[in-house]
């Protein structure tokens, strides 16, 4: 894996959660469950995924 680079996954469904919580998980580019994105490793996206742990985890290789 590239430095500087995160892989985030979707663990749980965004369904039953407020809507600014699904508009997270989609600017994150997370479509289907079990799916994992490789974004860069920066403030802004740590942050997205500190406001949802409890849909999110980062997948360590």
């Amino acid at each position: 894996m590239a430095d500087g680079m995160i892989k985030i996954k979707l663990i749980r469904s965004p369904i039953c959660t407020p809507e600014k919580h699904k508009i997270i998980v989609r600017s994150l580019g997370l479509k289907k469950m079990n799916r994992i994105v490789v974004r860069p490793d920066t403030a802004n996206f740590r942050g997205m995924v500190a406001k949802i742990p409890h849909l999110l985890a980062i997948v360590e290789d």
